[in-house]
């Protein structure tokens, strides 16, 4: 008689046999009856009473070597239970348990979860640390949530709050897709709605993802990626098309990337809002980002900036000076742009002829000449500026110095007469001076030409709904405030309100703001490595990126978890 063919028991199956708590027959005939009714595994183990939700929590957790916790057993602060909305909890399947430090402690009930840490990671910007929980304990508490809460609002959009009425994230309705998925109205009133919700809340991107059995839009607000709406799957293409047929792209290529712009009239046609979108072919269909230009970003005023009076004065300096190079460095997303443009709006003049090359252009500055670099035609930065100097100019933006002939044309031309702004991706100023070197541009032209160099972060900005939190004094020197300060420090907590976010509402920039002084020049010179530069830059006064966020938590405008996530490299 033939033997049915073995079947490949899943790694918490395979525990809970070797744990003896389920039989190997048993095992692999409850598997093969997950496959065909297509329930998965867990769920089918509990249904049939076949083992404990806690003996499976025990069995997931030896097969990821990662600890176990009795989910009835512990009590869930209130400040970890603001850092996800119900719905996030709902559709990551992800509990937040625990916040050490930068460290959250995750309950997963299903392996399958795992996978999707690195969401949780964006939306909270703390690293998890995933801990077992027992399936049906978790199915329990996901159902008590979603009994007491509410959503409150004007139409489909509204604020998800809890029973104590505090808004911990923004949620977009998808009802209208859910009623009309085949109906093109619909789509582009969601699309609408979307667009303008994001410009409402201070959205600076909007994210819109397919996935295999998920599709979700999330929101980058203050920095963090948060999810605000899981629309039916069957209407991601629709939603695709759609965005694709705003930006003027073409929506029968599916296949490679697709870049384009939207002008968004809104608030009955009163105001207009322009986006730039990006389309990325993946497994699971287009991923779709638009970045959200908002003009009155460029036209901020110095002292929004969060520069210190010092900081501002080496900034302002820097600007009136005829000739040489500012520097702005950090990663991605850190806001070198507003603080060039910060810049370029100081120096706008009808005297002056300003030119600037960008990838792309991001905010139209009247007044200001303003080229898109297109790689592919080739009009690159170096390029650009070649052409820049044959222009007549006083003052150059450079969107960022990427190689050698880049940095080279740029430092030429601080040299004879002209101020060039631009920026690198260092992460701190120090470093930057080095960088430059390793690109292989000559010492001296860096000595003679550089005058100022800015890094920066920035830092979630505390809500009026803060509270003071106390922390051990140990911990706070090792954080880096000094013995003799504790004792009248204050520091505070995120908590949330209607008004914000997790507790935060806006972002305030941490600088370090180095001018190029002779004895830094001398350094340079001799060859000194970006330790050199950093302790005579200490020697000179000149905050680093820890110092001037330490000054932010004394000043009551962020928290120690904040200025821990942007300045810990």
């Amino acid at each position: 008689m033939p033997t049915a063919h073995a079947i490949h028991l899943p790694d918490v199956v395979k525990q809970l046999v070797s744990l003896g708590k389920l039989e190997s027959s048993v095992a692999e005939n409850t598997v093969r009856q997950s496959l065909a009714s297509k329930i998965p595994i867990i769920p089918l183990l509990l249904k049939n009473n076949m083992v404990s939700g806690d003996d499976i929590a025990t069995a997931f957790a030896k097969s990821q070597k990662i600890r176990a916790i009795d989910l009835d057993a512990l009590e869930i602060k209130e400040d970890v239970k603001e850092l996800l909305s119900d719905e996030q909890i709902s559709t990551l399947q992800l509990l937040p348990l625990l916040k050490k430090n930068t460290t959250l402690i995750v309950g997963v009930a299903d392996p399958e979860a795992l996978a999707k840490l690195d969401d949780l990671k964006f939306s909270t910007g703390l690293n998890p640390e995933p801990v077992a929980i027992a399936y049906d304990k978790f199915q329990t508490y996901l159902a008590s949530i979603q009994t007491h809460s509410e959503t409150v609002g004007t139409g489909d959009i509204g604020l998800t709050v809890s029973d104590e009425t505090r808004a911990q994230s923004y949620v977009l309705d998808s009802v209208d897709l859910e009623r009309f998925e085949n109906d093109d109205r619909a789509v582009s009133r969601f699309v609408d709605r979307m667009l303008e919700h994001a410009i409402e809340h201070g959205v600076s991107d909007i994210h819109i993802e397919p996935y295999e059995d998920l599709f979700r839009i999330r929101y980058r607000m203050d920095g963090i990626l948060t999810v605000v709406s899981t629309p039916p799957k069957k209407t991601a293409q629709q939603l695709v098309s759609r965005l694709k047929v705003m930006s003027r792209m073409n929506i029968s290529e599916r296949r490679v990337p697709q870049d384009g712009n939207i002008r968004f009239t809104y608030d009955n046609d009163t105001q207009k809002m322009d986006f730039r979108v990006n389309t990325l072919p993946t497994m699971h269909g287009e991923k779709v980002v638009m970045r959200i230009l908002d003009s009155s970003a460029a036209q901020m005023g110095i002292d929004q900036l969060g520069f210190n009076p010092v900081q501002k004065k080496a900034y302002m300096d820097a600007l009136a000076k005829p000739d040489g190079m500012i520097l702005v460095t950090g990663p991605t997303g850190s806001g070198k742009t507003v603080t060039l443009y910060t810049g370029l709006n100081i120096l706008n003049r009808p005297e002056k002829n300003i030119s600037t090359a960008e990838d792309p252009v991001e905010i139209q500055l009247p007044g200001v000449n303003q080229v898109n670099v297109n790689n592919k035609v080739g009009l690159t930065f170096s390029s650009a500026l070649k052409a820049f100097l044959r222009q007549d100019p006083d003052i150059i933006m450079v969107g960022e110095v990427r190689d050698m002939e880049t940095g080279e044309i740029a430092i030429k031309a601080a040299q004879t007469g002209h101020l060039v702004l631009s920026t690198l991706h260092t992460n701190s100023a120090p470093e930057t001076l080095t960088r430059l070197i390793n690109m292989g541009i000559p010492a001296f032209n860096i000595a003679s030409s550089i005058n100022l160099i800015i890094a920066q972060r920035l830092a979630r900005r505390l809500c009026s709904c803060k509270q003071p939190a106390k922390f051990p004094h140990d911990v706070l020197i090792e954080q880096g405030f000094k013995e003799e300060e504790l004792d009248n420090l204050k520091t505070y907590k995120a908590v949330g309100c209607e008004k914000c976010s997790h507790g935060y509402k806006g972002r305030v920039g941490i600088y370090q703001v180095m001018p190029m002084s002779d004895a830094m020049g001398r350094i340079v010179m001799a060859g000194g490595t970006s330790i050199d530069l950093a302790d005579q830059a200490a020697k000179e006064g000149v905050l680093d990126l820890r110092e001037s966020g330490l000054n932010k938590i004394r000043e009551g405008l962020t928290t120690i978890e904040e200025i821990d996530r942007v300045t810990k490299d």
